[in-house]
C-alpha cells in the first residue's frame, strides 16, 4: 500500500456529572467499513496516557490492510479535559471507560463487528468490557497488563530489588516522606522505566508524547493509578478482574516482554482463567513490544487476527 487512508473525528459522549459536554477524539487508519478485514479498536494504557505510543499499530493497516482505529480516551490528549474532577474517584471509574468505549463503537457503526487490542491499562479494560461479553466483538488481545493490580504491586516489589540500591532507596526515602515530585524521585523512577518500561534509547517519540501528555495533565492518572508504574495509591489499587475471567468467551492473545514491569506472575491468571487463550512473549522487550520489536510484533498479531 502507497498511502494509508486516514481520518480523525469526534464522537460526542453523555458523561452524566461531567459539567460540560464531552467528546472522545478517533483516528481511524484504512478502510471503514472493510469488504473483508474486522477493524481493530486500541485501547491505549495509563489511565491517563493517549493513543500516541500505539500509533505504530497503523502498520497493521499498511501491511495487512487491517482498519485500526485509536482514540484518546476521556481526560487527556485530544479528547476532553475534566481538571476539576481531579480526585474524584467516583468519577473516574472502569464503568464510564468502559461506556466510552460502546458509545465510540456506535458512533462509528461497527458494535457488531470488531476486535480489541488493549495495553497495559488499556488490556485491563479490554478485559473488563470482554467479561460482560458485549456484542460484535470476536477476538481479544492483552498486551502487557495485569489481572489484579495486588499481583502488579508485588511484581513491581521484586523488580525493584533489582535496581542499584541508591535507586531503590531514593524511591524508598520520598515514598515514605510523600515527596514524589522530588527530581531525585523521578530520576529514580526513569531507571525503573529504562528497565522495565522500554528498554530502547532513545525513548521513540510517540512514548515520548504519551507521557508528556500525562504530565500535562495528571488528572485521570494521579486519581486512578498514583505517581508512577510501580508505586500505586489510586483508586485501581484493589482492582481484580480475576474472578470473572471465565466470563471471557472470545479467543484471546496475551502479550507480555520478558523485561515487563507486567511480570509473568500479572499475565498467568488470564491464561489460567480465559477458556480460549494463548500467550506469547516477546525476548528482547520490556512492557512496549510494539515499539522494542516492532516487525515480529505486526506479525504475531496478524496471524492471531486471521486466523
Amino acid at each position: 500500500m502507497s498511502s494509508l487512508k486516514v481520518r480523525e473525528g469526534e464522537a460526542d459522549f453523555d458523561v452524566p456529572g461531567a459539567g460540560k459536554s464531552c467528546k472522545t477524539w478517533y483516528k481511524v487508519y484504512g478502510t471503514l467499513p472493510h469488504p473483508r478485514n474486522t477493524p481493530l479498536v486500541v485501547l491505549h494504557g495509563g489511565p491517563g496516557s493517549t493513543h500516541d505510543y500505539l500509533d505504530i499499530l497503523s502498520e497493521l493497516t499498511r501491511l495487512f490492510d487491517v482498519p485500526v482505529i485509536l482514540y484518546d480516551q476521556l481526560g487527556n490528549g485530544r479528547s476532553t479535559h475534566i481538571p476539576e474532577k481531579n480526585g474524584d474517584v467516583d468519577f473516574w471509574t472502569v464503568q464510564l471507560f468502559v461506556d466510552e468505549l460502546h458509545n465510540l463503537l456506535n458512533h462509528l457503526n461497527i458494535h457488531d463487528n470488531y476486535n480489541v487490542l488493549g495495553q497495559s491499562w488499556g488490556g485491563m479494560l479490554a478485559s473488563e468490557f470482554a467479561t460482560r461479553q458485549p456484542k460484535g466483538l470476536g477476538k481479544l488481545v492483552i498486551a502487557d497488563s495485569p489481572a489484579s493490580m495486588a499481583l502488579w504491586v508485588k511484581a513491581a516489589n521484586e523488580l525493584r530489588k533489582g535496581l542499584p540500591q541508591e535507586v531503590q532507596d531514593a524511591l524508598n526515602k520520598h515514598e515514605a516522606a510523600d515527596t514524589t515530585t522530588d527530581p531525585e524521585y523521578i530520576a529514580a523512577t526513569n531507571e525503573f522505566y529504562k528497565r522495565h518500561l522500554c528498554r530502547l534509547d532513545p525513548m521513540p517519540q510517540g512514548l515520548v508524547d504519551g507521557l508528556a501528555w500525562m504530565e500535562k495533565d495528571p488528572t485521570v492518572y494521579s486519581t486512578m493509578n498514583g505517581p508512577n508504574e510501580f508505586y500505586i495509591t489510586g483508586s485501581l489499587k484493589t482492582w481484580n478482574v480475576i474472578d470473572r475471567l471465565h466470563n471471557i468467551q472470545v479467543t484471546t492473545l496475551l502479550i507480555n516482554g520478558r523485561y515487563d514491569e507486567a511480570h509473568d506472575m500479572v499475565v498467568e491468571p488470564f491464561f489460567q482463567h480465559i477458556p480460549k487463550v494463548r500467550w506469547v512473549q516477546f525476548a528482547d522487550s520490556a512492557h512496549v513490544p510494539q515499539l522494542e520489536e516492532t516487525e515480529r510484533f505486526m506479525e504475531v498479531v496478524w496471524a492471531f487476527l486471521r486466523g
